[in-house]
């Protein structure tokens, strides 16, 4: 008798097995992704949720499986999954489709989402396969990259307009040419030094080890904008304050900014203009009083749009601090106030 028939049922108990061994591994490498991956019905209910989006949205697989899939979609995005519908009952597929969805808790992430249909063996579309992943981490760096490229420009920008002034401010009490060069020389280095106290130490992962003072950072910050003679013009007073690591960027990034401003629109753009830096304490606050005058009149009070004022704001965030402007007819005066623990952090 012949061995073949025999041959043949081993062959298809084999396949069998290889079939059933496939989906096994398939169904544990899904069960077992980092990413959320579910499937649904063309009707929009879920039938299958992996742990990575029990993980992602926070509900188990008993909570989500029979559950319309805008369970995990805010109100003002549903729109989204009628147009995700209407193109899978296309066939279409969706490839990496960024969007928001929401989580049990009510919170919001972002996400990169793809959708694929699912067909039968006739090639009829049963529902859709989705691979959600998170990327609020991603956008946040991307957001944080804009925010430095920005600050860059804008630092850059400003550089140029101060070596301008420093330039004019220099040649109008240089005898000659050698006193010229000395003079610009050191008003540069200083204000090199001054620009260097706002950067971020990158050795340290972006914070400052050592402490310092208000006094300190203040008169290193304008010392730039002195005059070469004896005449001086730029007084700070009151009471010294310790600045410490985790305050000390936002801190000198603020001033930096403002005695820029005074610089190229201010009391510092003049050579008869002054400024009155004084440092009080109030309860629990630090006050810083800054007034200018003898800068260039104005007629009007100047806006305030831009980086420069989004940068302000977000170095007073960075130190819980507040800023109040007032525009008089001898100058700008402002009221910078810090909390001291807030300060010496």
């Amino acid at each position: 008798m012949s061995d073949l028939p025999d041959i043949a049922i081993e062959a298809g108990r084999s396949d069998r097995t290889s079939e059933i061994d496939a989906g096994a591994w398939l169904a544990a490498i899904v069960e077992n992704s980092d990413d959320a991956i579910l499937s649904k019905t063309l009707d929009g209910v879920i039938t299958t949720w992996n742990r990575g989006a029990s993980r992602l949205f926070g509900y188990s697989a008993e909570e989500a499986i029979g559950k319309p899939v805008t369970i995990v979609i805010p109100e003002d995005r549903l729109h989204e999954e009628e147009h995700i519908l209407a193109r899978l009952r296309a066939g279409e597929r969706i490839d990496h489709f960024e969007t928001v969805r929401r989580r049990k808790d009510g919170t919001l992430i972002e996400i990169s989402l793809t959708v694929s249909p699912v067909r039968n063996a006739a090639g009829q579309i049963l529902g859709a396969s989705k691979i959600a992943r998170d990327i609020t981490a991603q956008k946040r760096a991307a957001a944080q990259q804009m925010l430095l490229l920005k600050e860059m420009r804008h630092r850059v920008k400003n550089l140029f307009a101060l070596a301008t002034g420093l330039v004019a401010l220099s040649a109008r009490g240089a005898h000659d040419v050698g006193e010229l060069t000395s003079d610009l020389t050191a008003r540069l280095m200083a204000l090199a030094a001054a620009h260097q106290l706002t950067l971020p130490d990158l050795d340290n992962e972006g914070t400052t080890e050592s402490s310092t003072t208000l006094f300190s950072l203040l008169e290193a910050i304008v010392a730039p904008h002195e005059l070469a003679d004896e005449r001086k013009r730029i007084f700070v007073k009151g009471t010294d304050l310790p600045v410490g690591g985790g305050a000390f960027t936002s801190v000198a990034l603020l001033l930096h900014e403002l005695a820029t401003n005074a610089a190229k629109y201010g009391a510092l753009s003049t050579p008869d203009g002054r400024l009155d830096v004084t440092v009080s304490v109030q309860d629990d606050d630090a006050i810083i009083h800054w007034a200018e005058c003898g800068g260039p009149r104005l007629d009007r009070t100047p806006d305030r749009e831009g980086f420069g004022t989004a940068l302000e704001q977000a170095s007073l965030k960075g130190t819980g601090g507040t800023l109040i402007r007032s525009w008089k007819d001898a100058g700008l005066t402002m009221e910078i106030r810090f909390k001291l623990s807030r300060l010496a952090a």
